[in-house]
């Protein structure tokens, strides 16, 4: 079974928008955790990797290599 595919610096939507109203957040660290920035206050989130597998909706922009 194939997961949803992210990369570092790619811009995803989550299922619930950040209490500030964004709704869009650049991924900035991977590892077993994931560093989230949101895109609207700076405010950056550490989750588990199958946490964030579970609450990320999709991926609204790729990073360029």
């Amino acid at each position: 079974m194939e997961g949803k595919q992210f990369a570092l610096h790619d811009v995803v939507q989550m299922k619930k928008p950040h209490p500030c109203g964004e709704n869009r957040w650049r991924i900035i660290r991977m590892g077993m955790d994931i560093r989230i920035k949101c895109l609207g206050c700076d405010h950056s989130v550490m989750i588990p990797r199958k946490q964030f597998e579970k609450k990320m909706k999709k991926v609204l922009e790729q990073a360029e290599d």
